[in-house]
C-alpha cells in the first residue's frame, strides 16, 4: 500500500471514504480497503467507533474490493 500524501487525501470525492462526512477510512484502492476494514475492527475494539460505522466501512470495503454482500453472513464469509 503506498503511502497517501496530503495533496492526495485531499485531493479525494468524500464518497471515496468509509466515513465520508468525517473524511475517514479513505479508500482510494484496494489495499487501502483491505487496510480500513482492519483498523475500523481495532477502533471498534476500543470503543472509539460505533458497530454502525464499523458496518458502514466494512460495506464501502467490500464494494472496493470488489466481495458480493450475498456472500457474507455476520460479516464473515459463509462455507457453504
Amino acid at each position: 500500500m503506498a503511502k497517501l500524501k496530503a495533496h492526495q487525501r485531499n485531493a479525494l470525492k468524500s464518497s471515496t471514504f468509509g466515513l465520508p462526512a468525517e473524511r475517514k477510512y479513505p479508500m482510494p484502492d484496494k489495499s487501502h480497503a483491505a487496510n480500513a476494514k482492519a483498523r475500523a475492527t481495532q477502533m471498534e475494539k476500543r470503543g472509539r467507533i460505533s458497530p454502525s460505522q464499523k458496518a458502514q466501512i466494512d460495506r464501502k470495503a467490500n464494494a472496493v474490493l470488489g466481495h458480493d454482500e450475498s456472500h457474507y453472513a455476520f460479516g464473515k464469509p459463509r462455507t457453504t
